[in-house]
């Protein structure tokens, strides 16, 4: 497969010594070597903006750049990704690049986005226009001669990319026997990807970044014995409890459960399993091998994981210390809303009685806001499931026969319980302002001069990196001389204080869109990336409930 001459990227051919080779790589460095594509960061970001791939081929090249760390640590080489722009195959952009983990790179600048010609890249020319393995050698921009091997990648047996494993000639003239068995496995690899098998067709990629071949490799051939298997994967079966000889024999034989493998196998799907003996955790991860879509054996890569699973122990023991002492703090909240219940049902004074209520439901607010982190106690809550308990609240304390109901608008998403809490308090006491205050001089029973009787809206928004709270109703709105900060009304002081001093956020108040009061209220509040991901989508359409 590999030819004797050096082709440079200035397009010249050198069959001269070494030296002379390294002398025209340097003088083509300086003619302007390749072009790059400006703005280019990912496979689907290149696609849309200059090649147009099909969607079922970004999410086939996505998953192998995905899983192609292995390959890189199985050959000592850099790996790179090239897709053609132009239907004949003169002009190649470098769209995904990998370093080796285990040895050195020959890129110390980042290719992607790298443009070439077909007399730059003879290799990556004559892989797409023939579909076959070809090879030779190169001398790239940082003037050292290297081998390539370039492999036609193939989905659903159509062309689609080609892929290049770059490595220096030292390294390869380096290369012992003992390197012979990663090889064999990484050829192996080469092949599928050039008959459309790998990546694996599953419905996600294989996370390998996670167990590298250097954990402990074992190769198995296609009666499931063992081939090869490397020091490290040596050490990692002595681990639990394997001494026995090895190679030749199947890992049942050895005394282990293989039933991951042999999913792995006769589905050609990977498949994963931790072996445990006592305190110690091998993670093993089987991927399959095929030639011609026939089993070929399978890789086995072995990882000692006992210290990762002592520290998951610990996270999980200090996980559910924190959602008790939630659980707790909650039943405690509720135990003093309790007993401000009974003090309310004692006092003569009315103005007491509603004292006290106000702060039956402030507690409450909080208490809601301990009970969804006792659940899950990430310091994260999907605030919008706080909103219907303290909307109903409200509603069945004050509103009684009155005909008024309640519109919950948009999302807040997941909220740190920093501002959680606060949050909650402030929906609370801008709800039973709305309540007590908006609709007091219209009719007590029908609400004659309003259609459909008395509206509150919540709602809730994430612009930029703020969370945004609307409180509106169609009541008689705030007085023209009305100043919040010199409000003697509590709960609005309440809330004035807790926006702008404890969340360090803006409050607003004026007029609704149907003539009555509006407060808007401001909070920075940043993304959690990961917390929103664990947050299922919500109905982007209105809901309205407690309608009367």
């Amino acid at each position: 497969m590999t030819k004797v001459e050096i082709v440079c990227l200035d397009g010249s051919e050198s069959t001269g010594s070494r030296s002379d080779s390294k002398s025209a790589s340097r003088q083509s460095n300086g003619l302007g070597g390749p072009r790059r594509v400006d703005g280019v960061s990912t496979i689907a970001e290149l696609s849309r903006k200059h090649i147009h791939l099909p969607p079922q081929h970004i999410l086939h090249l996505q998953h192998l750049v995905a899983e192609w760390e292995l390959l890189a640590d199985l050959y000592y080489s850099d790996l790179l990704l090239f897709v053609a722009l132009d239907e004949h195959g003169d002009r190649f952009v470098a769209l995904a690049h990998v370093r080796p983990t285990n040895s050195e790179t020959i890129y110390r600048q980042d290719p992607v986005g790298d443009v070439y010609t077909s007399s730059e890249r003879p290799w990556i020319a004559e892989a797409w226009r023939s579909g076959e393995m070809v090879g030779g050698e190169i001398c790239p921009t940082n003037g050292e001669p290297a081998l390539v091997d370039a492999v036609p990648v193939r989905r659903f047996g159509e062309l689609i990319a080609v892929l290049s494993r770059d490595r220096s000639l030292d390294s390869a003239r380096r290369a012992t026997p003992l390197d012979s068995p990663y090889a064999q496995a990484g050829a192996a690899l080469m092949q599928m990807i050039a008959e459309g098998t790998f990546p694996y067709r599953s419905a996600s990629p294989v996370l390998t970044e996670t167990i590298r071949a250097g954990d402990g490799f074992i190769r198995l051939d296609a009666d499931m014995r063992i081939r090869n298997i490397s020091p490290n994967g040596v050490s990692a079966l002595h681990r639990i409890g394997v001494y026995e000889q090895l190679e030749g024999r199947t890992l049942r034989e050895c005394g282990l459960n293989d039933a991951a493998i042999r999913t792995a196998i006769a589905g050609a799907v990977p498949q994963s399993d931790e072996l445990e003996a006592g305190e110690v955790h091998v993670l093993l991860l089987a991927l399959p091998l095929l030639n011609r879509k026939t089993s070929a054996g399978a890789i086995v890569l072995l990882r000692d994981v006992s210290e990762i699973r002592r520290r998951d122990r610990l996270l999980l023991s200090k996980e559910a210390a924190i959602r008790e002492i939630h659980h707790r703090v909650k039943n405690n909240l509720q135990t003093i809303a309790s007993l401000l219940q009974l003090q309310a049902r004692r006092t003569s004074s009315p103005e007491a009685t509603a004292a006290l209520g106000e702060s039956v439901r402030r507690i409450r607010s909080i208490a809601l806001v301990h009970e969804l982190l006792s659940r899950d106690a990430g310091g994260w809550v999907p605030f919008n499931g706080l909103l219907q308990p303290l909307v109903r609240d409200v509603d069945e304390a004050l509103v009684g026969e009155r005909r008024i109901r309640f519109d919950i608008r948009g999302d807040a998403g997941m909220l740190p319980d920093a501002v959680a809490t606060p949050m909650a308090v402030i929906i609370t006491e801008l709800l039973q302002n709305a309540v007590e205050h908006a609709f007091e001089d219209l009719d007590e029973g029908g609400f004659a001069n309003l259609d459909g009787g008395g509206l509150v809206t919540i709602e809730m928004s994430r612009p930029g990196d703020d969370l945004l709270l609307i409180v509106g109703d169609n009541g008689i709105g705030f007085p023209p001389t009305f100043n919040i900060e010199l409000d003697v009304n509590l709960g609005l002081k309440i809330v004035y204080e807790l926006v702008t001093t404890e969340l360090g956020g803006r409050l607003e108040v004026g007029e609704s869109e149907t003539g009555g009061a509006c407060v808007r209220v401001t909070v920075p509040v940043p993304y959690d990336t990961v917390a929103e991901s664990e947050l299922v989508e919500a109905d982007p359409a209105r809901t309205e409930f407690l309608g009367r």
